[in-house]
């Protein structure tokens, strides 16, 4: 077995981002989100109002223009980036030349509800290429990994992170899913050796892996989050928090560990069987003022 640092509960008490009073938005970092298409508006939401939930000042959603009315007639805490459309209800292929318009953002979020049509596959190697040595931390999740999956050498950020199943992973390093599976720690190491990146293997003691060869595992969460959303909720969250100034890898720790726990509370109250992606969502605050 390998060594790693368990994340528990006085692990992550240290880690929480100082909040002064003498503050206003700006002060705690807008996160900008490229997620949703239309089949999948809800990936959107999740993960915008999770990095809310979070603590982030400001989300600004690029997506694309059919995605905006849907999530505005369910919050009014989420601003909005049109990225436009086309005839497979996704962001456009060329969108990427719009970001470059766009004030730098605290942190950025990118793939949740995407989907993984062509459009996408052009889109999301030439947004992240805009940012490859750039220091603003960028978190790759879901249709963003799957775009990558396929790339001889996939345009990865300075400072990013990716949050992957065992599936996702998979396809990421060519290795079998039940074979990294049998051994989690070995093959999240060797995913983050390879790729230069914070790897989030996510699952039952879901692993955290830093390049620098660091790794921790995860002591809170449950079946109750294996339901459709919740990995937009953790990507959300790990932005969220990156964008007040942490680093990205206590973000990371931090997000996984009152992700789980926000399951563990919504469970709880509805029972495993039932608790929905949103049912965690409304748990995250609660899963956070356990610590004030």
């Amino acid at each position: 077995m390998e060594n790693f640092v368990k994340i528990d509960r006085y692990y992550v008490s240290k880690l929480f981002p100082k909040r002064s009073e003498n503050s206003n938005k700006g002060t705690f970092g807008t996160v900008l989100n490229f997620a949703g298409s239309i089949y999948y508006p809800g990936a959107a939401f999740l993960s915008s109002l999770a990095a809310l939930r979070a603590g982030c000042g400001l989300v600004r959603l690029a997506t694309e223009s059919s995605v905006i009315p849907v999530i505005a007639s369910q919050t009014p805490d989420v601003t909005y980036i049109d990225l436009g459309s086309n005839e497979f209800g996704t962001i456009p292929k060329d969108a990427h030349k719009i970001v470059k318009e766009i004030k730098a953002p605290s942190a950025i979020a990118v793939g949740c509800g995407l989907s993984a049509l062509n459009p996408i596959k052009e889109f999301v190697p030439k947004l992240l290429k805009n940012y490859l040595e750039s220091s603003i931390p960028v978190v790759i999740d879901a249709d963003a990994i799957n775009v990558l999956s396929v790339m001889e050498n996939p345009p990865l950020p300075l400072n990013s992170v990716i949050t992957p199943h065992p599936l996702e992973l998979s396809r990421l390093i060519k290795v079998d899913a039940e074979q990294i599976q049998s051994d989690r720690l070995k093959w999240a190491n060797y995913a983050s050796s390879k790729l230069d990146c914070i790897v989030i293997l996510k699952g039952h003691n879901t692993v955290i892996s830093i390049p620098n060869g660091n790794t921790f595992v995860n002591t809170t969460g449950s079946s109750a989050l294996a339901h459709g959303g919740t990995g937009d909720i953790l990507c959300g969250m790990i932005a969220g928090f990156a964008a007040q100034g942490m680093k990205l890898e206590d973000a990371s720790i931090l997000a996984v560990y009152l992700h789980g726990r926000a399951g563990e509370i919504a469970g709880k109250k509805l029972s495993e069987y039932s608790v929905l992606a949103s049912d965690v969502l409304k748990s995250v605050p609660f899963a956070i003022k356990e610590f004030f």
